[in-house]
Order: C-alpha cells, then structure tokens, then sequence
C-alpha cells in the first residue's frame, strides 16, 4: 500500500497541468539553431533537451503537459509527435503542442509571461488547481512533486525553483532571488551586473531555474493585469515577479538532494562553450548526471538501428573508443575516439582521430582527418585530410566559428562555404599558371 505522503503528493500532481515554454531561439549557441529552437537541441547521444523537463513531468507523475513553440520548431514538434505521441487523452492525459497563434491578437508570443497568456483558455479548459511552468532547454533530473508540495505547504501563490549558483556564473546570466530565513522571496534581480550573494556563502547566490508553480487563478489574475500594461515586457522575471513580491507570498524553493552532500546536476547548456562541457560530463566513468538510471529515466524517440560497429585491429589503424558514447548505427572503421561523444549514424573512417568532441548525428568523418575539442553539427561531411581544433587560426580562415574556451563549430553550411573556397583559390591557381 502506498503512503500517505506518497498519495498526498500523487494527488497534487494529478491536479497540475505543466506549460512547457519551448519557443526560444538560443541565439549564444550560434549557428547551431539557426535551423533548430534550442530546445529541439541534440543531447547526451539520443536525446533532445525538451526531453528532460518531459520525462521528469512523467516521472513526478504529472500527465497534462503543454508545449508552447514559436521558433522554428518543425524538428522539434516532429520529434516531441514521434516520442511522446502516445498519452491517451481519455485517460487523463496528453502532452500537446501549443504553437504560437496570435490567440489574444495580431502578436506572436511576446515573452514567456505571455505565451502562458496567449494559451489561458486551452489550460482553464484542463481544469488544474495548479500550473507549473517550465523552461524547455535544461538539463537535470527533478521530482516535481516535492516542488508542488512544498508549494502547496507554505501557503504560496507562486513558487520560484531555485539553485545555489556562483555569483560570477550568475551574473548577467540568470535572474537572482534575496530570501529571508523562510525562503520567502523579498527581492527578485533579472540577470543582475552584480547579483545578492547569500549572507552565508558570499560567493553563491540563488539563481532561478526558469521553473515556477501558481495557484492557477492566482495566475490567471496577474496575467491579465500585465497585459494590460502597455510598458511591460511580457516576461516572468523582468514583470511578473517584481510586480508581485511586496503584496503577494513568493515563495524560492531551493532545488537540492536531502540524500546527497554535493548539488544536484543541473546545466543551462545556452552557450557553445557550456554545451560542450555538458555533453563532455557525461563521457566520465562517473558521470554527475547517470542517464543510466532506471528508476528516472530519460525518456525520448530515437530511429531503430543497428548497433554501433568498430572495424580494423591492424597495427597502423584501429577501429577503437577510450572514455566516450557511441550510439547505434556509428561505424567507427579504423579511426581512434578518444573522450567523445557521437550521436547515431556517424561514420568515422581510417586513419581519422576524434578527441574531445561531440559529433552530431549522420555526420561523416573521411581519412586521415583530425578532429580536437570541437561540435560538428549533424550531416556535416569532413573532407578528407582536414584537421579541425589542431590550429584556431587556420580554423577561423576556414570559416569555422571558434568559441571563448576555443571550442570549434563546423556546420554543413561552413564545410559547404570552405568547399567554394577552395575551388576558387585552385581556380585562380590554374589561371596564374
């Protein structure tokens, strides 16, 4: 028999619908979304990073689930249709795609306050008690029903998820709460210069997660009170929250594990340099995220194919990969991986050496190429003999985008531009001849 706590908990999460806000371009990752929401981003080998917040909704027991969309999201609502199309709304329950639609007028979603008022009709419809909004492009593992408690126990009208966070991490970058003693929010900073640490840990700060729950008239109330004001920005952490802190219980919730010393593992992968360094965690024998986790699992849609395939044991070329994530359908043919992660479908053939990478899927590494400390974007096809990451100056005469920690991007378009390039320089080279 379940317990109490337990059922308690079951419940408030059945009377939770989640608002999944999805619609970011992500425009700090560069060219990797120009043709992609960064939500719709790859992660981890097999996944996407709508697929985290997803599964912890399934996970913590919550089963009404809205996406909002706006930037080109064809990869993503294909992908969220494929992997999460099977919930049977007569059960009470459903993940749906809510994409931008001028509802409340001739305006696309203005900000996230406002793709949640854009779709108030579609989540009074569902009924629920309580909403949660989310953001759509972290990577972690959280039980949301220890959230919704929490909520439910202090009395508040908005709970704001929360990480104790490096305050030169946070500057600039997340929006930052001031708490009394009772985690009770008395001020709230949208990406501060120099953000309130905490009186105790002068070097830390509570950082929001994009993460919020509210009473859901309580919600409904303030929404439309911001979309009547002209000057506002239509945003949760520039408008909502500083107009409601004074007047109203706003409450942090601290996200962390009673079981554990250390925080739990939670990235905002909004860079180059900081996607790069989330997939590359997971390359360690000891992983702080564990995707391998049964009992919460990371739930996606990934094509079926065969296993991955490591050819050659000749002494001057060896199929072989050290400290990295192979997914299905790689053929790794006489090339040497090293600390790397390949997403499905990659073809990395002889005498190439891969170190340090993330290789998105169906990408093709020729012969005798060099790969070091880089992001190749899927379908990207290395020409034969081109070493990446080895000289950032010859590099960036490649068209290639190097990063602040000198991570180097290489797309389809950038390899496409190179090939001209080249053509041309040996066209020219003919001619003077």
């Amino acid at each position: 028999m379940p317990n109490y706590q337990d059922r308690y908990i079951s419940n408030l999460t059945k009377e939770t619908y989640a608002l999944i806000l999805a619609g970011g371009k992500g425009s700090r990752l560069h060219e990797l979304t120009d043709w992609r929401a960064k939500p719709a981003m790859y992660f981890g080998g097999k996944f996407r990073l709508i697929d985290f917040p997803l599964s912890n909704c399934v996970n913590s027991g919550i089963r009404r689930v809205g996406i909002a969309t706006q930037y080109k999201s064809h990869s993503l609502i294909r992908h969220v249709n494929r992997g999460w199309g099977h919930f049977k709304k007569e059960l009470g329950e459903s993940v749906e795609i809510l994409p931008a639609s001028q509802r409340c007028g001739d305006e696309w979603y203005c900000g996230t306050a406002d793709a949640v008022f854009q779709n108030i009709d579609i989540i009074r419809h569902e009924l629920p008690k309580y909403v949660m909004i989310l953001s759509g492009d972290h990577v972690y593992r959280m039980d949301y029903g220890a959230l919704i408690a929490k909520h439910v126990e202090t009395g508040a009208d908005m709970t704001v998820c929360c990480i104790e966070t490096p305050v030169k991490e946070a500057a600039g970058t997340f929006g930052v709460m001031t708490v009394d003693e009772d985690n009770r929010v008395r001020r709230f900073d949208e990406k501060p210069a120099i953000p309130n640490s905490l009186i105790n840990k002068p070097d830390i700060c509570l950082a929001s997660m994009g993460n919020y729950v509210f009473n859901t008239e309580f919600l409904f109330e303030q929404l439309e009170r911001d979309a009547k004001n002209e000057r506002s920005g239509r945003d949760f952490g520039h408008d909502i929250i500083p107009s409601i802190i004074e007047n109203h219980n706003v409450f942090a919730f601290p996200f962390s594990d009673p079981n554990a010393e250390s925080q739990p593992y939670w990235r905002d992968v909004g860079t180059l340099d900081s996607f790069w360094e989330a997939n590359m965690d997971l390359v360690s024998p000891s992983p702080l995220l564990d995707l391998y986790d049964k009992e919460w699992p990371i739930w996606t849609y990934q094509e079926q194919l065969a296993p991955a395939k490591f050819v050659f044991n000749d002494e001057d070329r060896r199929g072989s990969a050290t400290d990295s994530t192979v997914s299905a359908g790689c053929i790794i043919s006489g090339a040497t991986i090293n600390r790397s992660l390949l997403f499905s479908n990659v073809h990395a053939h002889s005498y190439s050496s891969i170190e340090e990478s993330v290789i998105l899927p169906n990408v093709i590494i020729e012969r005798n190429c060099i790969v070091k400390r880089a992001i190749l974007d899927r379908g990207c096809v290395i020409p034969e003999g081109l070493s990446i990451g080895v000289d950032h100056k010859q590099d960036v005469a490649n068209g290639f985008r190097v990063s602040k920690n000198g991570i180097v991007l290489v797309t389809r378009d950038m390899l496409v531009a190179l090939e001209k390039l080249s053509a041309a320089e040996q066209n020219n080279s003919k001619a003077l001849a």
